[in-house]
This record gives structure tokens, sequence and C-alpha cells, in this order.
């Protein structure tokens, strides 16, 4: 599998990770440690779990299956802190960030964290005091690298600008929803993390099973998959998500797709893969053959002509102020250098 530095100062890392936010939900403990194996035997390296996913129970079936193993050096363990329902533990607090991270070396039977994300941004804590947290954490061994997900433009600045000032850690890893049908990110998130050095290792690559395929417009979703679940679910639901221009992408994927004789899926990676600042791709499943299916898309990639088509397909409008009066003023802006790319 092809692999890639994460960020400037980050570890090298596969060109797609393992998602484990099914762990303990859809995907139970002997099904998981068969994605594990599966995974680290088509050659990849990075696993990334979260201290919320299933209460624990994701990072304690990574931790069970660890100590099976063996080993991990070969491996870089990601997780996450800033969600715990825990009173007390809960914000990028130095309090709530050490209770965390020793919680999860616990669960995940590690003497250190590969990566730790925050996993969010908390408006109740100064970001150099989590910043300075991170950092006692690194110098105790307890975790390697920082990284942040679900964050503004304006929030990754400050956390970049912070860290510099400080002496502190700058992140080598960002992990925003990125995809065909979401990219938001390109106007302001992706060129700050470009402009410090921050690699992406993106969420929902397919946008909850929708550049699959496998949702109709005039069906609403059932049976065992994300949707059939669950049509409300979060930024992927069905109704949110079930427009024109959701099914025109869909439209321009599936020509590409039948070109090439491979799934759609396989062509939503592939572009994803394309983008700038793009390191290490999520990929999430409930069985080791949803994974292998993905897995196949690592030696895949697009035609310059075919990259530029989906992203003009996928193109959406620039809100007229500030962004096209600065694009009017100044010439082309750096948002519409990655939305052409």
């Amino acid at each position: 599998m092809p692999s890639k530095r994460l960020g400037q100062t980050g570890p090298t890392v596969s060109l797609h990770a393992l998602g484990t936010m099914t762990f303990g939900a859809e995907t139970d403990e002997s099904d998981a440690h068969r994605m594990l194996d599966l995974f680290v035997d088509r050659g990849g390296n990075l696993i990334d779990t979260a201290d919320v996913y299933s209460d624990g129970a994701s990072e304690e079936m990574i931790g069970r299956w660890g100590k099976t193993r063996g080993h991990m050096d070969d491996l870089i363990v990601a997780t996450k802190c800033r969600f715990s329902p825990t009173p007390g533990s809960q914000g990028g607090s130095r309090r709530a960030v050490f209770k965390r991270v020793d919680a999860s070396l616990r669960r995940l039977n590690l003497d250190s964290i590969d990566l730790l994300f925050i996993h969010g941004w908390d408006d109740e804590t100064d970001v150099a005091e989590t910043l300075a947290a991170l950092g006692d954490l690194v110098r105790a061994g307890k975790i390697h690298h920082v990284g942040w997900s679900n964050v503004t433009g304006w929030q990754l600045e400050r956390i970049c600008s912070a860290a510099a000032v400080n002496g502190l850690p700058v992140p080598c890893a960002l992990q925003p929803q990125y995809s065909l049908l979401e990219r938001g990110i390109e106007l302001e998130v992706l060129p700050c993390a470009l402009e410090n050095g921050v690699g992406l290792t993106p969420w929902s690559p397919l946008g909850g099973g929708w550049l699959t395929g496998k949702y109709a417009a005039d069906k609403r979703p059932t049976g065992q998959t994300r949707l059939g679940d669950d049509p409300n679910r979060g930024v992927e639901a069905y109704d949110k998500r079930n427009t024109e221009r959701t099914h025109s992408i869909l439209r321009a994927v599936s020509a590409v797709a039948e070109c090439h004789g491979r799934p759609m899926s396989h062509v939503a990676l592939a572009w994803l893969a394309s983008r700038p600042g793009v390191a290490s791709i999520l990929l999430g499943a409930r069985n080791a053959d949803q994974l292998a299916a993905n897995l196949d898309a690592a030696d895949f990639a697009l035609h310059e002509e075919e990259i530029k088509a989906l992203t003009q397909a996928s193109d959406a409008p620039l809100p007229d102020y500030p962004y096209g009066f600065v694009r009017d003023w100044s010439g082309v802006a750096h948002w519409d250098r990655f939305r052409a790319s």
C-alpha cells in the first residue's frame, strides 16, 4: 500500500487508515480482530479510534488484539479525547486531557499513543492550556504526535500560531470530513493546513455510503446499512443529502467507474487521494468483506481529466461575500485552486 509522511513532522502512514468507530457497535470483537488482521496484512499501518467510540469498547478491542499479536511497533495507533461524558474529563483542559490519555492507554494496552487528536474545539479552555498539556505528555513519553479534528480555519490557525509562539507541539495532522459530497474545508481549513504543514486524515470519504451508489433518490434506505439503521444520521442523513447536487455527483462518479470497470467507491477514494494535503484516508466498515473491497482501491489512480471532471461536477457556488468579492478584487484566490484542480 502506498504511504506518505503525515504533514511536515508526523510519522509515515499508509494511504488507507482503519477507522474503528463501528467496533463495539455494528462490529463485534471477533469481526473487529479479523478486520485488524486484514488491514495489517494488506499493508495498512494507521489504526484510528477514539475514547468515546462505543464508550471505550473500540479502544479495548484494539488493545486485546494488540496483546494477542504481541507487538505494535510497526503500527501507528491514533486516538482522540474531548467529548468524554464523564464529569471533569470533558473538553481540552489540562486535567481532562491527562485523565483521558491515561484511560486510553489502559484500554489500548499501550505505553504510548502514537497520535493523539483533540476531537474538537473547546470554547471554555484556552488553546494554550491544551497545547501545554500535550507538550507535557510528549515529554513524558505518553504521546508522540498531536492533531486536531473538526475545527474551522480560524481555529486551526489559532492552534498553530499558539503552538509556534510558545514552543509547544505543532499539530502534524487534521482529521476533517472531506469527500466529493463535502468539500467545505477547501474554503479556509485546507489552505490553513497546507500553510502550516498539517497533513489530512479525512473521515467519511464515501459520504456515509452515498458515494457507493447504494442509496436511491426515490427510496428511503432500509436494512443493514448506515442509513438503513438510521436515516437521520447526522451530516449524512438521507433527507439532507438526497438532493439534485448529490445525484449529479453520483452520476459523474458512476460514469468514471464504468469506464474503468471499478466500483464507485474506488473512484471516490482515488479522487480524495489526489487532493492536496491528504495523507491517509479513514476507511470505516462493518465487516472484513466491506473493508477488503475498499482496500482494493489502494492501487487505483484516476487520469488527470477524470479528476478535473469530478472536481467540476462536485463544485458548489461560493458565497458572494467575502469570497466572490475577494476573488473579483484580487484574481484567482487560493480556494479556486483547490476547487479547480
